[in-house]
């Protein structure tokens, strides 16, 4: 072991692991060696694995800039078994959760080197598999609703809110004071609604489809969690000097005339902190995930319900994602958590 390591390493661990390619069905379950810790850094044993929509998005992305043994993958959940150079031994023993940047080895895998100030502590009383689920959802509609002023009783409108960051936005938005609004399908308003929704939409809109007549200019704030055309359609919902945040897309054109109804537009991305965040905001952020996992712990904020799958159905698991063949939060048991 590197003299600068403290903690367990073994020598070799199981991954999944990209060798080119756009689908999960091409990732390889293999043995690779362990690499070496980093300053900074912590290996973390994953009890959980979470899966994402980004996570089989960027399979064969050129931007990536990945090359063949890459481990993909950015949520899991586990304990810190070893630290690197600069980092506390009081990390050792710690249960934690983490978001991963997605050019660095990832959480599909028994063991992940990530860096230390991307840890957030879990509660004992929440389990590996919500604090595996919980860190891109979460910490995305976290930085959502940091984007808008917080000004109680205004009226904010969440399209797309049937997925996991409309989960927790519901949540987090109501815990501001917002009048919120769902725009989602029919199926998700009853549990939207026992969450704190005040209202629930029809929708997604369909493509070509205008914002209806009757409610132009009615909302204070607009997130977004369908895509960029469809953020767009929904401008002429703002009021005067609202926001309109996209979290899956930008908005390519701005969607109102110069100094017209004077909008703000926003975009979201947690990859963003991973390059360009300094040490401030990455407590700000592990903060806030701290608070809202211990919330869970707690009963004031509700998890996603999500089913376990075992680590050699990862790849499966992922296409049917990708293609939409469930409900519900998928997440990968690596060992008996």
């Amino acid at each position: 072991m590197n003299e600068q390591q403290r903690g367990e390493s073994p020598a070799n661990w199981r991954a999944w692991v990209w060798q080119g390619g756009d689908s999960p069905l091409h990732l390889v379950n293999e043995e690779i060696e362990a690499p070496r810790l980093q300053a900074g850094q912590a290996l973390v044993r994953n009890a959980v694995i979470g899966l994402n929509p980004v996570d089989w998005k960027v399979l064969g992305d050129p931007q990536m800039g990945w090359h063949a043994g890459h481990v993909p993958g950015v949520d899991g959940a586990g304990t810190v078994v070893a630290v690197g150079e600069g980092v506390p031994e009081t990390w050792l023993g710690e249960r934690v959760a983490y978001h991963q940047s997605l050019h660095a080895h990832g959480s599909f895998a028994e063991y992940t080197p990530i860096m230390a100030h991307a840890l957030m502590r879990v509660p004992d009383a929440v389990d590996f598999a919500v604090a595996a689920s919980f860190p891109c959802p979460a910490l995305t509609a976290w930085q959502a609703l940091e984007k808008i002023p917080a000004r109680p009783a205004q009226h904010l409108l969440i399209s797309g809110a049937g997925g996991s960051v409309g989960h927790y936005l519901v949540q987090l938005a109501k815990e501001r004071g917002f009048r919120v609004s769902v725009m989602c399908n029919p199926r998700h308003a009853s549990r939207l609604s026992a969450l704190g929704a005040d209202e629930c939409l029809d929708g997604p809109l369909t493509p070509g489809e205008a914002w209806l007549e009757r409610d132009v200019e009615r909302f204070y704030a607009v997130i977004d969690c369908v895509n960029e055309d469809h953020a767009a359609r929904l401008a002429p919902a703002l009021l005067a000097n609202g926001h309109l945040v996209c979290i899956q897309g930008r908005v390519a054109q701005w969607p109102t005339t110069p100094f017209g109804r004077s909008l703000s537009l926003h975009e979201v991305a947690l990859g963003a902190t991973h390059v360009y965040g300094d040490r401030a905001a990455w407590a700000r952020l592990t903060q806030a995930g701290e608070g809202m996992l211990e919330a869970i712990a707690t009963g004031r904020m509700q998890p996603e319900q999500y089913v376990v799958h075992p680590f050699s159905e990862l790849g499966a698991r992922l296409e049917a994602l990708k293609n939409r063949r469930f409900f519900g939060k998928s997440v990968i048991g690596c060992l008996d958590f």
